[in-house]
């Protein structure tokens, strides 16, 4: 998987995103997430919005798709926990873009699918 993790790594490595679409989530345009990548492993943070702080943890899966734990702490005092699995794609502008589907593991119940774009 070295030139799929190759290619991710480029895409996501060091690169901010903001939502583009999450109707059922806590994240919005107002909250950034900075991706950070080692190899097939992907960590970052995310604030701003409805997140004081939050932090992911996850990895590659395939040519262009990447699966994510996250857990936050909202404006409100909630402490989140949830999953997402993903694709990393790239706009007809050249900007990365992620698509997930994604649910809670505890704090909150539901879950759906968002949409990011790189900032």
């Amino acid at each position: 998987m070295e030139g799929t993790s190759s290619w991710i790594s480029e895409r996501l490595n060091d690169r901010c995103f903001i939502a583009s679409e999450n109707a059922h989530g806590r994240s919005d345009a107002d909250t950034v997430f900075h991706y950070q990548m080692a190899g097939d492993s992907i960590t970052g943070t995310y604030q701003g919005g409805q997140i004081h702080t939050g932090h992911l943890v996850g990895r590659v899966t395939g040519q262009n798709t990447i699966k994510l734990l996250y857990h936050c702490l909202t404006t409100e005092d909630e402490m989140l926990a949830g999953w997402s699995q993903g694709e990393v794609d790239v706009d007809p502008a050249g900007r990365t873009t992620l698509t997930f589907e994604w649910g809670w593991l505890s704090g909150a119940s539901g879950g759906g699918q968002s949409s990011y774009i790189e900032r």
